[in-house]
């Protein structure tokens, strides 16, 4: 067993005053460590702390990152196929380009030949100005024409009733000679149109003569009263212009021989009309007759020709008689006015429509 010490009363215990010293280090050492200890947990928290905002920071980070590389890569694609587009577009923009090239070389053609129908157009301006003015002067003119033409009509209205009445006058004429013939039971050759009758020569002249045979002259002494009495009536004798004793031959011959011997024939006959005068015409008939006996001879003209257009010399050598009223002659001269206006009216009508069809070509 230790043996304890005995207290020593009063006297200074060194020990012990280093064992409380001691122990007031350790205890400030402990509370050192504490300290210590608390400020690194501490520091060691908020170093977890912030690790763990750092952590937290750096997924929210790598969230944002990812997030942009997808964004990226879907503007990638997005950019790719742009850019496919883009190449795509360029091929049509160079492919534009060629057709534009293209368009524009042809639009330079079509200007150059615009150009040149502008041109054609002023021309065919100047020339429709030109036809214009033609046409205006060519309407005075047939204003003109037209007014001669009214004159013209009105002076063929005035003369219309005068033509009706010789034509009937003529008609009459030929109707009488017709009945008196055929009431004396006269088988004669008698147009029914001009009232001619026509004698045939080889029944009054023997072959290549003059002289009238007997029977010629028979044939004369019934036909040649009957006609001209009916043309002296008091009814016709006013319109009587000429009585007409023509002659003809065949086509044989000498044409200067045949007109000597129509015109003896014809004058034969004449002559022979005037020597039965007496017999069947008045006294004042008489002179009348010889007023108005005109003689023709008319040699190898106006042949008469057979079914098949061949000259008829028997029917060719002939003498006719007929008559001609007072005022065939102005018929004679308003058929050639009429004539001539209806060729006057045609030359106009084919001349305008040449002009018509001028100025549509112009407009085309």
């Amino acid at each position: 067993m230790r043996k304890k010490r005995k207290p020593e009363g009063h006297g200074f215990n060194v020990w012990r005053s280093y064992s409380d010293m001691m122990a007031g280090v350790l205890l400030l050492f402990v509370l050192i460590m504490c300290v210590t200890l608390f400020q690194a947990q501490k520091s060691y928290q908020d170093s977890l702390k912030e690790r763990d905002e750092k952590i937290a920071l750096q997924e929210k980070y790598t969230e944002e990152l990812l997030e942009k590389q997808n964004a990226l890569d879907e503007q990638a694609g997005t950019l790719k196929s742009q850019d496919e587009q883009i190449k795509s577009k360029d091929k049509q923009i160079k492919s534009q380009d060629k057709e534009l090239s293209s368009l524009a070389e042809k639009l330079v053609k079509q200007q150059e030949t615009l150009e040149a129908q502008q041109k054609k157009l002023k021309e065919q301006q100047k020339k429709l100005s030109s036809q214009k003015k033609k046409l205006s002067s060519q309407q005075d003119t047939l204003k003109e024409q037209q007014s001669a033409l009214d004159e013209k009509t009105e002076l063929l209205e005035e003369q219309q009733e005068k033509i009706d009445k010789i034509i009937g006058v003529k008609a009459e004429v030929v109707e009488a000679l017709q009945k008196e013939f055929e009431k004396k039971n006269l088988n004669v050759d008698i147009d029914p149109q001009t009232g001619a009758l026509t004698l045939n020569a080889n029944v009054m002249f023997d072959y290549d003569q003059a002289e009238l045979t007997d029977s010629g002259k028979m044939t004369l002494s019934m036909v040649l009263p009957t006609y001209c009495k009916v043309l002296l009536d008091d009814s016709y004798k006013k319109y009587l212009g000429e009585i007409i004793i023509d002659g003809y031959t065949d086509t044989d011959g000498d044409y200067s021989y045949n007109l000597e011997l129509s015109q003896k024939r014809s004058l034969a006959v004449a002559q022979y009309l005037l020597d039965i005068k007496s017999d069947f015409l008045k006294d004042s008939q008489v002179q009348e007759l010889k007023d108005c006996l005109t003689v023709n001879g008319h040699s190898m003209s106006d042949p008469v020709l057979d079914a098949e257009g061949n000259v008829d010399k028997e029917a060719s050598r002939r003498v006719e008689v007929k008559f001609r009223l007072k005022d065939e002659e102005m018929i004679q001269e308003l058929n050639k006015i009429m004539q001539g206006d209806s060729a006057e009216s045609d030359s106009t009508a084919q001349k305008k429509e040449k002009d018509q069809k001028e100025n549509q070509d112009n407009k085309q």
